[in-house]
């Protein structure tokens, strides 16, 4: 999808601990791996940048990849949305963010997506981009985190948000996990922290349009999730627009393997009318 045709590797070094910077030149345009956008609980936070040819400045495309906040990679898991980004102009960032190994940890990454953020904003002409023109775009776990970040009033200021199938209101749990967690000593506290990491409760006036693009036979998240969430946006005067992806399950790896692709035409079309 990406041709190489030359590589360049420049090392970084922070709190001595280095990172190799590899730099691809395309026939698309440029492609910049294990940039170090930040660090945070002694783990360095890196995106790789998939840049357009032309002059630019491009509105930019912030790619949060899912996995159930406990896995997933910026590169498999995202890889199908890469190309047609940078082909209609758009300069994609996917991110790495911290993973939730304890219990501890639940949300945290939704400040490294707003970290991401800032960074991209701040050094947009080494980028080529516009700070002005930022989408974030998350699948899965990755979209709850993206509208986490875009919703919170901490939260960097974004033009929009796409999000794939991605759980908004934490709250309404598969059957299994709620049994495995009722009547144990930490069920209130964990229902409370889903309930403040759910979007859902953050929808409010003056927020970012958003995008939900869901597929109608999703057995892990319900589509009603995506569906619910636009009917709350736009009941508090938001602009929110629904795709349903028919008979998409859960996984932009298996939308592909369906031929379930027509979905990447109109989401270029809704973020090059809202940048």
């Amino acid at each position: 999808m990406y041709h190489i045709a030359t590589v360049t590797s420049i090392q970084h070094r922070t709190s001595n601990i280095y990172t190799t910077v590899s730099i691809s030149h395309t026939a698309a345009g440029e492609v910049r791996r294990n940039i170090e956008y930040g660090r945070a609980g002694g783990q360095s936070l890196q995106f790789d940048a998939f840049l357009p040819s032309g002059t630019g400045p491009f509105p930019a495309a912030i790619v949060v990849h899912g996995g159930g906040w406990v896995a997933g990679d910026r590169v498999l898991s995202v890889e199908p949305l890469f190309q047609p980004l940078v082909e209609a102009g758009f300069a994609c960032f996917s991110i790495s963010y911290r993973l939730v190994t304890q219990i501890a940890l639940m949300g945290v990454a939704i400040e490294d997506v707003g970290q991401a953020v800032r960074y991209v904003q701040a050094n947009a002409p080494q980028f080529n981009v516009d700070r002005e023109r930022v989408v974030l775009v998350g699948e899965s776990a990755g979209g709850q985190l993206a509208a986490m970040a875009a919703l919170r009033n901490s939260g960097p200021s974004v033009k929009a948000v796409v999000a794939l199938y991605a759980p908004t209101n934490l709250e309404q749990l598969p059957e299994p996990f709620r049994q495995a967690v009722q009547g144990s000593p930490w069920e209130g506290v964990l229902l409370q922290r889903l309930r403040e990491l759910s979007p859902f409760q953050y929808v409010r006036k003056g927020m970012p349009p958003f995008l939900l693009i869901h597929g109608t036979a999703d057995p892990l998240v319900p589509f009603e999730q995506s569906r619910n969430m636009c009917r709350a946006i736009r009941n508090v005067g938001g602009h929110c627009d629904l795709i349903a992806v028919n008979g998409g399950v859960h996984g932009l790896r298996r939308w592909e393997s369906a031929g379930l692709t027509s979905y990447k035409r109109l989401m270029i079309d809704w973020m090059d009318r809202h940048t």
